[in-house]
């Protein structure tokens, strides 16, 4: 599988990785660890090399799985996690992690549940105004002279964060950020700075959690934890949903031979700020449908004109997490 650099790093990835979201449990529905380490062994006999989690990721339970996958091998992984995600004061949301010492205990933690002496990538989750970005870049810095890390990055969407994180921090390297063919908005300013500054883009939804797949439709139920009933249940996203349907109805025929989700990938890949695709998977037999992407042609102009006739350049929008 083809292998790309990210960013300043130095870290040469393969182009598709594995999100491990959705390993987690919790949020996601009920998931069995077998299937997770199996669909990891599976993609490690694929060549794959980024793997992608976050400590609150099923409470920690993704950073475990993973963990129990590295033993004896770590040297197969490059691994990536988060860290920064919110705690609730009424309606008011902020960082956890509102001094350096707590930030780099977190991430001490991150490193006992993922059973590793190491990260390579750390990424700030989430723009938090508070505490201010300077806390996480002055703890990610300590974490990399101490050898706890090798890189750090950012995860995030806001654009007016994500350029004075990356122009702020002396060693950004890259930004992990939601990119599909239903949410284009990275294409107008974001990956534009990205590319203008040397910094690797890790693209997550590139199957937007599983509609372009294309198999879900207006009547879809999801299991009583899985966040995405609020697609069903929240009037806003609801709307968003019901719009990304029809536009699934009529990519489905530019698919051709392919699945709907494997031309989902190749355009993703075809973005030349994109580094990175981190598809979830649960199984093997998920994970296999998603390598065969990296095999097929590239997408022609012919075939990025049709999808802009979909979903314009620039175009979609999302509200989903990060």
């Amino acid at each position: 599988m083809e292998k790309r650099i990210l960013g300043k790093s130095g870290l040469s990835v393969t182009e598709l990785g594995v999100g491990l979201w959705a390993i987690g449990g919790g949020t996601w529905g009920d998931v069995d660890d077998r299937d997770s380490l199996n669909m990891i062994d599976a993609a490690l006999d694929q060549g794959i090399n980024f793997y992608d989690t976050a400590d609150v990721y099923g409470g920690g339970h993704s950073e475990e799985v993973l963990g129990k996958a590295m033993k004896g091998r770590r040297d197969r992984f490059i691994l990536a996690t988060k860290i920064g995600w919110i705690n609730f004061d009424g309606e008011k949301s902020r960082s956890a992690y509102d001094t350096v010492k707590k930030l780099t205990d977190g991430v001490k933690s991150n490193l006992k549940r993922l059973d590793t002496d190491h990260i390579d990538l750390i990424q700030d989750h989430i723009d938090f105004r508070e505490p201010n970005m300077e806390i996480f870049i002055e703890g990610f810095e300590l974490l990399r002279r101490e050898g706890l890390i090798r890189e750090y990055g950012i995860s995030s969407s806001d654009f007016s964060y994500i350029r004075e994180f990356c122009t702020t921090a002396p060693h950004c390297t890259s930004l992990q950020i939601d990119y599909s063919i239903l949410n284009r908005t990275p294409e107008a300013d974001i990956f534009p700075f990205c590319r203008e500054n040397n910094i690797g883009v890790i693209v997550r939804g590139a199957l937007a959690m599983g509609i372009l797949t294309g198999k879900f439709d207006r009547n879809v139920r999801f299991e009583e934890s899985d966040f995405r009933n609020r697609w069903l249940d929240t009037p806003e996203e609801n709307e968003i949903f019901l719009q990304d349907l029809e536009n699934v109805e009529k990519l489905k025929p530019l698919a051709g031979d392919k699945t709907l989700a494997q031309l989902a990938l190749q355009f993703v890949l075809a973005n030349p700020a994109v580094t990175v695709a981190i598809p979830g998977a649960k199984t093997g037999k998920q994970l296999k449908m998603n390598v065969k992407t990296a095999e097929l042609p590239a997408l022609t102009e012919d075939d990025l004109a049709a999808i802009n006739g979909i979903v314009p350049h620039g175009g979609g929008r999302k509200i989903w997490p990060a």
